[in-house]
This record gives structure tokens, sequence and C-alpha cells, in this order.
């Protein structure tokens, strides 16, 4: 059979039936059995301890936990405890993170109207949703959500609200008869899909799919076939973290070769290739990264976005698309009056006087012939109808006063065939039909025309200048009402027949206009080199008029529907998209499509919705914002951000403090590994030279678990920087180990070593190798205390204000080097931490050492910068 939309209700009927009758309790019987009952299967979940296990699987944790069984093997049970306790808090930590998981599937089940009226055996009973079967007939009316798909049969004036599918914000106009051609969803008027609800009238229609077949129960297949995308700082320290272990295992191997060539045994061997694994491997960086991103999380909270997968602060920040949905982000999700057109002028809004007889005359009319309400703020109704009352608040002619004073007598209910609405009152110059509708429907019935205070017959030349301020207003995606009326000599029961003669007073055109700070926010993301894309279910007029507006469009070739996407190939649709910056009447295939195709591009694309239809494409994308105030749950659950404000700039703010997170990261990622580079190089230096183990596994770990995570914690909370947003955003396949990036790593390490060496030396002279581990230990930890100053910038702080300017490395400086004197002068944790003790002149050349790092790195940055 043809799609359902294109057949008649009878023929549906048929179909689905095999007859005209309603179903008997044996045909429900045989059907749940055939179809199923009316849910959404819920996806198969991991156990927390499955997870906890995975935590294990990177190649850094793996050669930790073999350095903490050869430690132990080798007597050395401090460090390997010290470095099993780091990795289980690790592996804690990211478990926590991932059981916030995904709750798509059952928000999308809470979806589903808990109840259902449904003809049963020739009786209207009530029933629990989930029992509602293929071939029932379900009976709807104003507030009742739809339980499951179907095609209408009966629809007496009934409205839809379809937004959470659709994305259009106005309420769709049902009708029972055939539709011709292919139609998108949003065009389907004649049928009605599960999640959407009755805001208007009342209707009856066969239920043609239940559970997943339903287009909800499509979105939910769509979900668990869409994989959650890695943000670039995920790739890039898998990266980062497989070459590392490349390099350590080629490394130790090296080590322990030359100390056995050398005549070492294999114990000690062992022990300097712990040392030499221990050194390289900065085994906070996952915390230390987590616990940056968390800051970043509440930063972003604290001005409306709040982040539900911490990759994600990091990922905004290389954001080069934004597809964005129109209604509620770009715009205020609110209908609201843009102008009138009384007297053959074009009024806006803002002008519209209610002193003036004319214009307080449609405000009026407006109020009358109108079914919404607002009382305390508190809207029920059509949006475009919400529309007039509000304007009539506004603007001092309240709705409630009007009516009260002018009560309705009678009426014509809105009709979607014949397009009118119809109200008798009795006004202060005689009983009054006021009437709004479509305009062309109007003019065809009109026969005068209001002027100032004069009513006279109307002309063709006067209807065609009405229907061109119609078609202008129209072609800028205004929804635009007529307004007329016409007069009795006594009260009466209205008909259609008394829809004639009318008298035409003027247009009201409506939109739900653009926030107000959208226009800034997209200018600002051009600027930023991040492409801003629309892509909504609403109409193509409508969407591309927004996007004029606020500057996304700026050729109407750039808008296009999703009709035309549908039978691209992938490569194809790849240099479509490259053009197009308006996409209107999509459904959740096409958006996902959409981001595909970008991502394929080489791009990082954030998402933004807050339908059920947005959920798809919001896990899709690498960066899935949801609306907080309209969002529905599922979209929220698919989201990897949801915007309390569900505003547009918010996500703008949010790129600009995840670019800064990101180049904070990347400082801690520094000062890191240039400290584990210095040890590195010291560790080798004595085994090329014979020298002992300059260094126990526990020095190591103290350095960088304690004195290393407080500065590199502290250079993550750097204050922010709204340069950033001068740059483009950073390619998806930028590593973080540029060549740039390694010279500075390379010479900072170097220069952290040589002093490191020479403490080594001194005490080695001096007491032996205690003394010499000793003092290469307290040298290597304060010196990267110190080096938290220089990788504040690229260029030198030295004597200047940014010295001083974040008081978490001031406290971090601190406390690490009052940690680090507390294990060299307390003599009870001598023993723990294999430590001698010093004379004061040997403290004082671990010190001068250590600080004569930074005059010399901030130099070597000037003579740098110079260049």
């Amino acid at each position: 059979m043809k799609n359902f939309y294109e057949a008649s209700a009878a023929d549906v009927r048929s179909e689905i039936n095999g007859s005209q009758d309603p179903l008997s309790q044996e045909q429900v019987a045989r059907n749940q059995e055939k179809y199923g009952f009316n849910e959404i299967a819920e996806g198969k979940k991991k156990h927390p301890v499955q997870i906890f296990l995975e935590q294990f699987k990177d190649v850094l944790v793996i050669i930790l936990i073999i350095s903490a069984i050869v430690s132990m093997l080798l007597g050395e049970k401090e460090s390997a405890a010290v470095i099993l306790i780091v990795i289980t808090m690790n592996a804690i930590l990211g478990t926590v993170q991932t059981v916030k998981a995904e709750h798509s599937l059952n928000s999308l089940k809470q979806l589903s109207a808990p109840m259902a009226k449904v003809l049963r055996n020739g009786v209207i009973v009530e029933i629990p949703s989930r029992e509602v079967t293929v071939g029932d007939e379900v009976h709807l009316e104003a507030g009742d959500y739809i339980p499951a798909d179907g095609r209408i049969l009966e629809s007496a004036s009934m409205k839809v609200d379809e937004s959470a599918l659709t994305g259009e914000s106005v309420g769709v106009d049902k009708v029972s008869h055939a539709l011709e051609g292919e139609c998108s969803l949003g065009d389907r008027i004649n049928m009605v899909y599960s999640g959407s609800f009755v805001t208007y009238g009342r209707g009856s229609f066969l239920v043609t799919a239940i559970g997943m077949e339903t287009e909800v129960g499509k979105i939910a297949s769509l979900l668990k076939n869409t994989s959650e995308k890695r943000t670039p700082l995920q790739v890039n320290l898998d990266e980062f973290g497989t070459k590392l272990s490349m390099i350590i295992l080629v490394l130790c191997a090296a080590l322990f070769g030359i100390q056995i060539a050398q005549g070492g045994d294999i114990a000690g061997a062992f022990l300097f290739a712990v040392a030499l694994a221990v050194a390289a491997i900065p085994e906070a960086l996952s915390s230390i990264v987590t616990i940056v991103l968390a800051f970043g999380t509440q930063k972003m909270a604290k001005e409306g976005a709040i982040i539900r997968k911490l990759q994600a602060v990091e990922g905004l920040g290389s954001v080069s698309v934004i597809c964005s949905d129109k209604t509620g982000t770009l715009t205020q999700n609110k209908m609201t009056v843009e102008n009138y057109y009384v007297d053959g002028q074009d009024v806006k809004a803002e002008d519209i006087d209610p002193a003036n007889p004319v214009h307080k005359q449609v405000l009026r009319l407006s109020v009358l012939c109108n079914d919404s309400t607002n009382i305390d703020g508190q809207e029920l109704g059509d949006p475009t109808e919400t529309a007039m009352i509000n304007l009539g608040d506004k603007l001092g002619v309240p709705a409630q006063r009007v009516r009260k004073a002018y009560p309705r007598l009678s009426e014509v209910p809105f009709d979607s065939d014949r397009k009118l609405m119809s109200t008798l009152h009795c006004l202060k110059d005689g009983h009054t039909m006021a009437v709004k509708g479509a305009v062309d429907v109007m003019l065809e019935r009109t026969s005068y025309i209001q002027k100032g205070e004069t009513v006279c017959p109307i002309t063709e030349e006067e209807k065609e200048k009405i229907r061109r301020q119609n078609e202008e207003y129209s072609r800028n995606g205004l929804r635009v009402l007529g307004i007329g009326y016409r007069k009795f000599e006594q009260e009466k029961e209205l008909t259609l027949e008394d829809e004639t003669d009318l008298t035409f007073v003027g247009l009201i055109s409506m939109m739900d206009p653009p926030r107000t700070e959208s226009a800034q926010a997209v200018a600002e993301c051009i600027r930023a080199g991040i492409k801003p894309v629309m892509i909504t279910g609403d109409h193509k007029v409508t969407a591309a008029a927004i996007a004029k507006r606020i500057g996304i469009l700026k050729d109407e070739s750039e808008a296009c529907e999703g009709a035309e996407i549908e039978n691209l190939s992938e490569e194809e649709l790849e240099k479509f998209v490259e053009n197009k910056s308006v996409y209107a009447r999509v459904s959740p295939e096409h958006k996902i499509r959409i981001v595909t195709a970008w991502q394929k591009k080489g791009n990082i694309v954030a998402m933004t919705g807050d339908g059920v239809n947005d959920a798809p494409a919001l896990k899709q994308a690498d960066i899935g914002v949801a609306m907080g105030i309209t969002g529905t749950e599922v979209s929220k659950d698919a989201s990897a951000m949801i915007l309390t404000d569900d505003n547009f700039a918010t996500i703008v703010k949010a790129v600009e403090n995840g670019r800064n997170v990101y180049a904070n990261i990347k400082k801690s990622i520094q000062f890191l590994l240039s400290g584990n580079f210095a040890g590195i190089l010291v560790v080798l230096f004595a085994s090329l030279c014979g020298l002992p183990v300059p260094f126990a596994a526990v020095h190591l770990l103290f350095i960088n678990l304690l004195t290393d995570s407080l500065p590199a914690i502290a250079l993550g909370l750097e204050p922010h920087n709204r340069e950033v947003m001068n740059e483009k955003p950073r390619p998806m396949n930028e590593s973080i180990l540029t060549r740039e990036f390694l010279t500075s790593i390379g010479r900072d390490g170097l220069i952290i070593g040589v002093m490191t060496m020479a403490a080594f030396l001194i005490g080695l002279n001096q007491g032996g190798a205690g003394l010499g581990s000793t003092m290469a230990f307290a040298v290597l930890c304060l010196s990267r205390l110190v080096h938290g100053y220089n990788c504040k910038a690229k260029s030198p702080v030295l004597f200047t204000r940014r010295f001083f300017n974040n008081k978490y490395l001031q406290g971090a400086f601190l406390a690490g080097f009052v940690l680090l004197n507390l294990v060299l002068l307390i003599p009870p944790l001598e023993g723990v931490f294999q430590v001698t003790a010093m004379t004061v002149p040997q403290l004082l050349t671990v010190y001068g050492l250590a600080l004569l790092n930074l005059p010399v790195i901030q130099l070597l940055k000037r003579i740098k910068n110079r260049k």
C-alpha cells in the first residue's frame, strides 16, 4: 500500500484491520502478540565493575602496574603500594564519570502517555498506553498526549504540538482527508505521532505504528546506533600515551641492557628501569586534566552552561562548526506581533498606538476573536493567539478586561478547511462579529474596508495592495492573519453563512523573533573562525528570514530543505554542506547526515537541540548541546552540555571558556613533561656514566604526585584571556606535541636536568650515594615548583604583573615548598622517603641550583621572542 497519509482513512482502516469495524478483544490479543507492547526497547548497559576494569586498558597504566610488581618483588613495597594506590584512584574517578551515563532510552519511554482512550468492542475505554496496539481507534481532546503513530479519522479543529519531533513551534492544524505526493514529517497533516500532544479541538486516529516502529522508536534506534565522539584532547592524550609508552619501553630495555653490559646485577638493572619508567610517566596527568576540566565546568555553570561530560569543556575550544536549532535557541520561542497593516500603512509593533481608533480596533478584535489566555504569566492556547493577547496586555488593552466588557455571545470555531474563526460581541456601536483568518480567504469574503473612522466599499486595487503586503510579510518569514468584522442589527446564533460581506480592518504579522543577543553571538562565532549553521524543522522562508536577521545567511542560495539532501550520496553531501548555512524541514536522519558530513571534512561539530528529534544528532555531534528550559529529557540525556538559559550566546561563551581551558591544560602538560624529561635525563646520565641510581622510586612518586600536582592544577586555573577568540579553531588532527611544544619541553627539561645532575654529583662527592640521591631529589622537586612560573606563558613573565596574577600558583608553590622541607628536615620521615640529613651549606646549594632555573629559562624565552 502507498503511504498512509496518501490513502483515505477508510482504505487505511481496511488495510490494517481488514474491515471498517473497531478492534474486538480477540483482534487486540492477536495484534499484541504480533506487534508486541507499545513501548521503547531498552539497550544493554555495562555493569560498573566492567567499567572499572576497562580503566586499566591504558598502556601507561599497564607499564605502571608492571613497575609496581617488579618493585614489590625487589622489596620496594612502599613504592609498589604508592603506584597501585594512584592507579586505583584514577580508575575510580574514571568509573564515576562513566556511570553517569546515558539514560536517553529511559527518557524516551517516559514520553509515552500513561493512559489512552481507545474504542474497543464499540465502547470508548481508558487503558495504559503500553497496551495500545496497531489498529486501535484512539480518541483525543485538548491536553491529551498522543500514545502512538496513526492516521487521523476525524478532526474537529484539532491542533497538535509536534515541536518535540519537528522543532516547529506553531501547532499543526490536523485534517482527515488524503494528501497527494511525498510529504516530509512536518507536512503530514493527516497523521499524528507519539510524543506530541493536542493543544486545541478534538479528534480520533487509527494506530498505524507502536513502540520501536513509531517515529520516536526510530529515534531510539538511531540513538542506539549512534556512537559518541571522542574529543580532540582524548584522542591527543591517547596518542601521546601510546607514543610515550613505546619510548619508555625502548629506553627501559636499553637501560637494562646497559646495566647488564656494565656488569651490574639483574636486580639493580631492574631498579634503574623502574626508576626510568616512574620518572617518565606523568602519573597524575589524567587526574590533573580531570580536575582542571571540573573547574572549567564550575565556571561554565555560573555562565549558564551545565557540562554533563567533562571532556566537552575542552572539546568546545576546538569547535569549528555550530549546527544550531532555530526555535528557542536563536529565537525567543515566543510568537510575537511584529507589524500591523492598517489604513494602508505598515506599522511596527512598537509604533502601535492604542489612542489611534483603527489601531485600537484591530487590537480589540484580535483579543476578542481569540481563545487563548495568559493568567499570571501562564499561557494557554495557540502561540499566534497568545501573541495577540500579550500585545494587548503590553499596550494597556488586557484580554481579561476587554472580554469582561464585551462577552462572547456566539461563535463559529476555527476550522482548518475554511481557515477562519468568528465570534459575536455587543460593542458600544452594536452587535459585531469579529473575524480573523487566512488573508486570501478573508479577502474573498470582504466587501468593505475601514479607512480611519470611515467604512468604504473595497476595490480590487485595494485588495491587490493587501495581497502584496501579505506576500511581503510572508517572504520575511512572518505568519500573517487578516482581521475584520461584520455588523448585525441584533444578537443571533452565528453560522458559516454569516462570514460574508466582511469589513477589512487590517493585517497582523507575527513571528518567533531572534534573541537580542543572537546577532552579536553569531558575529563573534564568525570572528573566531566558527561557521554557524541553522538546522530546523520549520519552513524554509521562516528559517531564512531569521538567519538573515542574525547574520547566518548572506545569500538565499545558502538555504535549502531536507528533501534536497535526501538522495545525495555521502560524498555529494560533503561537497553540498560547504555552501549551505540554513537547512529547513529536516528529519532526524537528515540532522545526523549533516553533522557527519561536516565531521568527515575534518571539523569538530557542536549541535544544539531541544526536541526528541534532535537526540540522535546531539549524540553524533562532537559536542551535543541541549536546552535546559524547553529541552526534552531525551535531548538532555543525549547531550554533553545543557544551556540553562537556552541561549545561543551562551554557547559562544562556552567556546571561549573551552579554548582557555585547553590552553591552560597545555601549560599543565608542558609543566609535567618538562619536569619528567629532566628526571629521564638524570637517570640516563647516571646509567651511562656507571653511577648509582640517582632516585628511589618513592622520590619520583613524591614529586609526580604531590609537589608536581599542585602547580599543574594551578596552571590549569590560570586567568582566562579573551584574545583566544581572535584565533581560528585548532585543526582536528593537531597533536598536543607540536614541534614548538616539544622544543620548549626539551629546552626546559635539559636546564632542570643539568641543575639536578650537578646536585647529584656534589652530593655523591661529599657524602656518597645516599646524599647524592637526596640532593638530586630536592633540586628536581624544588626546580619543578619554580618551573610553574616559567609555564605561565610563551613570553617571559618575570618582573611583570602576570607573574603574580594566579593566586592558586602562589599557594601551590608555598605548599610544595613546605612539603619538601618537611621531608628533608624531619628525621622520622627520612626512612619513609629514603633521604639523608643535609648540612646548611648543602641545603643552600639545593635552593640555589633550583632557583637558578627561573632566570635562565626566562632569559632564553626573551631571546627567542626577539628573533
